[in-house]
């Protein structure tokens, strides 16, 4: 496999500190492939995305394996924020209309929706608990400007999504539990916080009941078209397969398969986590429920767990080593004390980072491969994968069994996303962005 960041990136070093865990799924029921392997559907990644395709493929009762390089939930999915909301793209509303019209519009904040319920009739139904909190989700303006954006926004969203916002002054906040540095805040009534790790581990316990086969430990390094089918190849067994599910999103290679090359940008985002705090120290600072995110480009996420500790995240970094993990997480810190003053003095024991992925067209991408019939992929959620990427999952089942989605599948999703120019070297196509948000604070 080729991949364009350092090893480090791929290895345990970004999660060693990570407060979700490791998988609880026993390790003799995701054995690593060996022998020669026949299966009609070979799924490769063991995240949300991966998961949920293997999933609705078994429930609909085909023969699924899944592949993964370390165990379920291993990369971005039970790595990330927890928060099971909107988005998916960083594109304006005017100009996904633009693209593909009000219908187009109309369709894709309809698949966001959509989304965040599959993930909701998921856990209902299996009876997952994965500590589900929060009524929908809080935008908070970080400066007077940013309040002025979410007044100008919030009808365009209320009219996209069919809801009742709720528009906070900043006077009233504290009074909402959400003090903090803030200019105001604007509500959606959609969404909810999980815990990731419990979310992913509930997907795959649900596959292996399903009759699904996961082997852990097991990347795949090479995957030819070989008749009507594919062969694939781990470092221990040669898998023929009628049809392919790619499920790798920021941890994708460059040749597996080639198609991928360059039409993915990795982004580390990076999270905290305190000790448990206070009732004094929760009263002092956010004693909200709600899961909220900052108004920025690079913005910071947050939400106080059910257990009475407090994640904090944010975008960024462009190097990965144990130097700059260190960098990564002072400079973390240091946001978080900048937000929450009153919380200098909190210890945060807990922090790491993840690889999540983005595309040209700013957009998921959910479809066939055109070069390759037979084989299928999934990617570039935004920071938001926790619904999008088991959206995407659900989708790309019914694609790669040759039904009709009978779900939304928007043209956002359809479009075929363009290479980023510099190949291996695109990441540094995002420094100046770093750059301009630093010194403007958007």
């Amino acid at each position: 496999m080729k991949r364009i960041m350092p090893q480090y990136s791929y290895g345990p070093g970004p999660r060693a500190r990570c407060f979700w865990g490791p998988s609880t799924v026993p390790d003799d029921q995701m054995p690593s492939a060996s022998g020669t392997i026949r299966t009609q559907f070979a799924v490769i990644g063991a995240g949300y995305t991966g998961l949920n395709a293997a999933l609705h493929l078994a429930q609909a009762g085909q023969t699924v394996t899944v592949f993964d390089a370390e165990s379920p939930g291993w990369g971005a999915s039970a790595r990330n924020g927890g928060f099971c909301c909107l988005g998916g793209t960083n594109l304006p509303f005017k100009t996904i209309a633009k693209r593909h019209g009000t219908q187009g519009l109309q369709d894709w904040c309809a698949s966001e929706v959509a989304a965040i319920e599959q993930v909701r009739s998921f856990l209902t139904r299996t009876g997952t608990d994965a500590d589900t909190h929060s009524n929908g989700e809080t935008i908070l303006a970080h400066s007077p400007g940013a309040m002025r954006e979410l007044r100008s926004e919030q009808a365009e969203l209320e009219t996209a999504y069919g809801v009742k916002t709720d528009l906070i002054e900043a006077e009233d906040l504290a009074r909402q539990g959400m003090r903090g540095r803030f200019f105001g805040a604007l509500t959606l009534p959609t969404g909810f916080g999980l815990n990731p790790r419990k979310y992913a581990d509930g997907l795959a316990g649900a596959c292996l009941a399903a009759g699904v086969t996961i082997h852990g430990q097991s990347p795949v390094l090479s995957v030819k078209s070989e008749g009507a089918g594919f062969t694939l190849q781990t470092p221990g067994a040669t898998i023929q397969a009628d049809k392919v599910i790619f499920a790798t999103n920021g941890y994708s290679s460059e040749d597996v398969p080639d198609w991928m090359r360059a039409r993915y940008m990795p982004l580390q985002s990076n999270v905290l986590v305190t000790r448990p705090l206070s009732a004094e120290e929760i009263r002092a600072g956010w004693s909200s429920d709600q899961m909220a995110y900052t108004h920025q480009t690079f913005l910071n996420y947050f939400r106080l767990m059910p257990n009475g500790q407090f994640l904090f995240g944010m975008r960024g970094g462009l190097g990965s080593s144990p130097k700059v993990d260190a960098a990564l997480h002072r400079r973390t810190r240091e946001r978080f004390e900048a937000v929450f003053p009153d919380w200098a003095h909190v210890e945060t024991p807990y922090c790491w980072n993840g690889i999540l992925a983005f595309s040209a067209k700013r957009a998921p991408y959910v479809g066939p491969i055109p070069e390759m019939p037979g084989a299928f992929v999934g990617f570039a959620y935004h920071g938001n994968g926790v619904a999008m990427g088991s959206y995407a999952g659900a989708l790309l089942a019914d694609l790669a069994q040759g039904k009709d989605p009978d779900r939304p599948y928007p043209a956002l999703m359809r479009d075929v996303p363009m290479r980023f120019p510099f190949g291996k070297f695109r990441r540094m196509l995002m420094a100046p962005g770093y750059v301009y948000a630093s010194v403007t604070g958007k």
